[in-house]
């Protein structure tokens, strides 16, 4: 569990820092230049990534169950995992209502993932890290919002054709990860089939 919990902690402090130093982001972007910026921070970030994964299986060899969601939370957590993949391809899509009315659509569609997974499994090491994507995305949504809201942001109006295509690319990412990539990189089936 002391991997997984510090990759969380890397992983998603690399990812606050917009929250909590924001100021100091700003002089390290100056002084670094945008590039090399962006560089050591995909590296710290990858750097977390890998202790999650890691931690996370390590953690899932002890596993300690905290509680027991009844069997069809599992089938509500695939529909919330959908929702989420169409709410993270609205934050790529341009111009699609969803990012128009929400404004940061993937950290919604964070909220939505972790969420559901909280619903369906109730082992420590799955709380730990559900629940902390959850918290990180709750509190830098609010931050984001009132953020946008400070500097008036309004973002591009929807289309019709934006919002077919944030649907087909959520639903055919779903659908590739829930029936094929999740068992093979997670170990376990959604649908409880191979």
């Amino acid at each position: 569990m002391p991997l997984l919990i510090l990759g969380l902690l890397i992983f998603l402090g690399v990812h606050s820092l917009r929250l909590f130093a924001d100021a100091w982001r700003t002089r390290m972007i100056a002084r670094l230049g945008a590039n090399a910026w962006k560089g050591l921070y995909a590296l710290v970030a990858v750097f977390g990534f890998a202790l999650i994964v890691w931690g996370f299986g390590l953690a899932r060899q002890h596993a300690l169950l905290l509680y027991a969601p009844p069997p069809w939370l599992s089938q509500l957590n695939a529909l919330f995992t959908l929702v989420a993949f169409v709410l993270v391809a609205a934050a790529y899509v341009p111009r699609n209502h969803l990012k128009a009315k929400i404004g940061h659509p993937m950290l919604a569609g964070v909220k939505v993932w972790a969420l559901g997974h909280l619903l369906a499994i109730g082992f420590l090491h799955d709380v730990v890290l559900f629940g902390a994507f959850l918290l990180w995305a709750i509190a830098d949504f609010v931050v984001s919002r009132r953020r946008d809201r400070r500097a008036g942001v309004i973002y591009p109006q929807g289309t019709l054709a934006g919002d077919a295509l944030t649907l087909v690319i959520g639903i055919a990412a779903w659908a590739i990860f829930a029936f094929w990539l999740h068992a093979r990189l997670i170990g376990v089936s959604p649908f409880g089939v191979s």
